[in-house]
């Protein structure tokens, strides 16, 4: 049924929890596993050298991360295709699922910034709406 799995990761918990998720349906359905983190830079930064530092912060968080779900999918017999994005992380993702022609989405129901989300509206909200294939949200 699901040919093109993408996985969304920030590091948190419930994306750790979505992912165990995306990898059993990868499996079950013997589809390729993408895996993206999105590098998130200012929206409106004050200088290059705020959006170089943003990018190295970003870059050092992400490694620790991609090395992870690369053992778990490894350990599950899945290959990984990795993608690291720069940007805001909603439009990031979704745009992927169109480049990919993702035909599921596993992510997280909450992130890093659940204050953020309390206040504001959440990020999986967002990406559930504006994403064009069915998007999963673990809780």
């Amino acid at each position: 049924m699901f040919k093109t799995i993408l996985h969304a990761n920030d590091g948190s918990e419930p994306a750790f929890k979505a992912l165990r998720l995306a990898l059993i349906m990868t499996k079950q359905n013997a589809a390729t596993f993408h895996l993206v983190c999105v590098e998130e830079i200012p929206l409106m930064p004050e200088s290059i050298e705020e959006i170089r530092e943003a990018r190295s912060i970003a870059a050092s968080r992400s490694r620790p991360i991609v090395e992870r779900v690369r053992e778990l999918a490894l350990e599950s017999g899945i290959e990984m295709k990795n993608h690291l994005k720069s940007g805001h992380p909603v439009w990031k993702i979704v745009e992927l699922v169109d480049e990919i022609n993702a035909d599921l989405l596993v992510i997280g129901a909450t992130g890093h910034s659940a204050f953020y989300e309390r206040m504001l509206g959440s990020r999986a909200d967002r990406i559930v709406q504006l994403a064009r294939c069915p998007v999963l949200v673990v809780k």
